[in-house]
């Protein structure tokens, strides 16, 4: 009998699929690339499109890096191929004789990077040879340049990037509107940002964000030269006795023999969580594309739908999603409940490509505790956003400083997480949460909470699904959907 370890919050949940479901995990490993910064090298001589780096650099002129917080995928590593990447680029840029380079860290709507956290964006090596500017990004900075609009939406940018001979996003493609062009629309205002909604994460056609991303870089072409690198990343590995998990059923296996799951099971909470949290990983690249930012996005994206996704033949009736004692953004932390229900609907389940995973009118199953947790400074704006509206929260003076401060995310980063749920929530039958504790802070999501798992699965069946997909996660992954 085929047995489902689902990670929900701290504790391992065992599911056993029936004879008709079906079981999502990743594939094994393919491409793994030795030496990353050989390939930033080679894909900035040779772009996909545009001039290469030598052509667009002024010797004795300016550039600036634009890069963005490693918060996908989930789980991380401490030390990844784009911290490499970085300082590959910017030592080409020193090499062809630029004199002053500016690296702007895009983090959108989320925290602003602390100067402690600034470290760690960079290999330890060029922390202490680096001599330019490092600037954060405020999306409510007085001094951001309007470029243009969309739709109505205003382009306002960091002026970092038009003040400036070159500007070079060195990023990730992890979806449409993470990493390449999306890594400077993430160097925007608020409205922009607010307005980046995207149905699917991996198909750029009804994406408002990868629109607004394209028509930023194409106004910036205007005014600087503008070129790219993009990683196509392969997906986290656990390292050590498990290692193959999730792709390897062996793995799945001795993880489910282990007396040390016995043992996890039984460990208070903080325990649990400082296990999850000392977990090797190992996080490698697969390929590295060079050119203009949406078309070598593009590449690396297309590459790792391809190589690190799954198939199905067609959408499924149920799915069930453990969901991680996580935050998708950085530092990490235990979610509170919009960022539980986001993990699952917001991500996991815009992770598709050619059709939704879950057939409309079909069942989410969330297996967490959900809890009612608000960590101080950092996750206040996602209490006040269970009480407050939109508007309200948008115009909150002091939540507004407490985000140009460094303390808290955005006011206005909760209800864009909920918004990208709930878009996906509309189209199904329900959304249950197993397991969940807090059963009003479910109800006040639009959630239905529900008891345990067995219970959910009940429900989902006599709702009639005949069909249930496991999500063996994570690390989330793509899926290619065919037709029903």
């Amino acid at each position: 009998m085929t047995r489902v370890p689902l990670l929900a919050d701290t504790r391992i949940v065992v599911a056993e699929p029936g004879a008709e479901d079906v079981v999502l995990r990743p594939p094994a490993q393919r491409d793994v690339l030795d030496d990353v910064p050989q390939a930033v090298r080679d894909a900035l001589a040779f772009p996909l499109a545009g001039e290469p780096l030598e052509r667009l650099v002024r010797r004795g002129g300016t550039a600036t890096l634009v890069i963005e917080q490693p918060s996908l995928p989930i789980p991380a590593a401490a030390l990844g191929p784009r911290h490499f990447a970085i300082a590959a680029a910017a030592d080409e840029l020193d090499r062809l004789g630029v004199d002053h380079l500016t690296i702007v860290v895009a983090g959108g709507l989320l925290r602003r990077t602390s100067p402690r956290e600034i470290g760690l964006l960079f290999p330890p090596e060029f922390r202490r040879r680096f001599r330019g500017r490092i600037v954060v990004h405020d999306a409510e900075a007085e001094d951001l340049v309007e470029v243009g609009e969309v739709d109505g939406v205003p382009l306002r940018v960091n002026r970092a990037l038009v003040e400036t001979d070159l500007v070079l996003p060195v990023t990730a493609a992890e979806t449409v509107v993470d990493g390449g062009p999306g890594a400077l629309l993430s160097a925007t205002g608020a409205e922009s940002l607010r307005a980046a909604s995207s149905p699917s994460l991996l198909e750029a056609s009804g994406s408002q964000g990868w629109k607004l991303a394209l028509e930023l870089e194409r106004r910036l072409q205007q005014r600087v030269a503008v070129t790219g690198v993009s990683l196509a990343l392969n997906l986290t590995r656990i390292a050590g006795p498990f290692a193959g998990y999730p792709h390897d059923e062996e793995a799945v296996d001795r993880l489910l023999r282990s007396r040390v799951r016995w043992l996890f099971q039984l460990a208070p909470g903080r325990v649990r969580q400082r296990m999850l949290d000392r977990l090797p990983r190992d996080l490698t690249a697969a390929a590295v594309y060079g050119g203009t930012p949406s078309v070598a996005h593009t590449e690396a994206l297309l590459r790792g739908t391809v190589f690190k996704g799954c198939t199905l033949d067609a959408p499924l009736d149920a799915v069930v999603i453990g969901i991680p004692p996580t935050t998708p953004w950085m530092p990490r932390e235990r979610p509170n409940p919009i960022t539980a229900a986001y993990l699952g609907l917001g991500l996991a389940l815009r992770l598709w490509r050619n059709a939704p995973i879950i057939a409309e009118g079909g069942t989410a199953i969330l297996v967490h505790p959900l809890p009612r947790r608000f960590p101080r400074p950092t996750q206040t704006p996602y209490r006040a956003a269970m009480f407050q509206t939109e508007q309200e929260a948008g115009g909150d003076e002091r939540a507004l400083a407490d985000y140009r401060a460094g303390h808290a995310c955005h006011p206005l980063q909760p209800f864009l997480e909920w918004s990208a749920s709930d878009a996906v929530a509309k189209r199904l039958g329900a959304v249950l949460v197993a397991g969940c504790r807090d059963a009003q802070a479910a109800r006040q999501l639009g959630l239905v909470p529900v008891h345990g798992l067995g219970a959910a699965l009940e429900m989902a069946r006599g709702r009639g699904a005949q069909r249930i997909g496991y999500l063996v996660a994570p690390p989330y992954f793509p899926v290619t959907v065919g037709a029903a």
